[in-house]
């Protein structure tokens, strides 16, 4: 009996010293967030994403780790909405044109050549009712749509100066996979080519294409002004991103865990959106100081003549996009209700 006696307290000992470690066996493990984009951490999608995930990790005490994998170390373009519908990554940041294959065309609208004057009339549309019912559409194809992110405006880059509509005849343009920046290159004579973002870079340097299109900031952390003789500040279109997750997966999280990763998206929101124009500015300058690449500021009559021979596309694209989208957009940036922003001239 005293050999059982000491047996149970020796039993009754071991219970108390591994109850601590029990008890941290018995939490459950947190829910992994995998979070893939394109860009580099140092652009404004990349700060945005590093920004979401301290402030979730922080919020959520733990109950959710989000795994950021940048720079395509994780899926590249091509890639990255097919693993995000099969559920091999939780969350994307894609740009809009990725989405147009997958059948939600009415996205490509943000495609459109100088479609937006300023922010103050973007967010109008990102931030406000147009841009809540786009995020819907994504529903049916088994994505929910958390938000969209700034990049900002697109200028051009090649090896010759572009400053006239003629200049663009015979480049070869990387652009993104869409229909509506097509039809933007070939109004401009120029050869659209569709690349994956990862592979600008070589494909500049060997000459494989002649020139690009992107924000600033992108056309500086993808090194483009060391293979790029000019960049000629056009802000001829806008660059954004939609925030995307697996519906299936976003709709299995417990309802207080999603209101708080949803209130940290809005404030990473902010960021992107705050930082995108001033990291564009210094973009502009840092190129311009490493005295490889010429900037090109457009005159009004040279802006004025690109702006011209651009806008067409709205028309053109209608259709794909959608009419009543189209409008909406037109309304809702102080345009009168209806009415193109194309001139008459250029509408002929």
């Amino acid at each position: 009996m005293k050999a059982i006696g000491n047996t149970s307290v020796l039993v009754c000992g071991l219970v108390l010293t591994l109850g601590p470690a029990a008890q941290v066996l018995a939490q459950p493990a947190p829910i992994v967030i995998k979070f893939s984009h394109v860009a580099t951490s140092d652009t404004p999608k990349g700060r945005a994403a590093d920004f979401f995930k301290k402030l979730a990790e922080q919020r959520t005490n733990g109950r959710a780790r989000i795994e950021v994998y940048p720079n395509s170390t994780l899926f590249k373009d091509k890639e990255e909405l097919e693993a995000l519908q099969l559920g091999a990554v939780q969350m994307l940041a894609p740009s809009f044109s990725k989405l147009g294959p997958m059948g939600i065309s009415q996205f490509e609208v943000f495609d459109l050549p100088y479609l937006f004057d300023s922010y103050d009339e973007l967010h109008k549309v990102t931030r406000g009712p147009i841009g809540t019912s786009m995020l819907r559409l994504l529903r049916d194809h088994g994505i929910a749509g958390l938000d969209f992110w700034d990049n900002g405006f697109k200028d051009f880059t090649a090896n010759k100066p572009l400053r006239t509509p003629g200049d663009f005849l015979g480049q070869k343009i990387r652009i993104q996979s869409s229909k509506v920046l097509d039809a933007q290159m070939r109004a401009l004579g120029a050869i659209p080519q569709v690349m994956a973002f990862s592979e600008v870079y070589q494909a500049l340097q060997t000459g494989v294409v002649d020139g690009f299109e992107n924000t600033p900031s992108n056309i500086y952390t993808q090194k483009v002004h060391e293979v790029q003789k000019y960049m000629t500040l056009s802000g001829h279109g806008y660059v954004g991103y939609v925030v995307i997750v697996n519906a299936k997966f976003w709709d299995s999280l417990p309802t207080d865990l999603r209101v708080i990763l949803e209130q940290s998206m809005s404030e990473a929101t902010d960021l992107a959106d705050n930082i995108a124009r001033q990291e564009n500015d210094d973009a502009i300058e840092a190129i311009r100081k490493k005295g490889r690449t010429e900037i090109i500021e457009l005159t009004a009559d040279q802006k004025r003549a690109l702006k011209q021979a651009l806008l067409p596309v709205h028309r053109q694209m209608e259709g794909r996009v959608g009419h009543d989208l189209l409008q909406s957009i037109y309304a809702a940036t102080s345009r009168p209700a209806g009415q193109s922003p194309v001139p008459a001239a250029a509408a002929r």
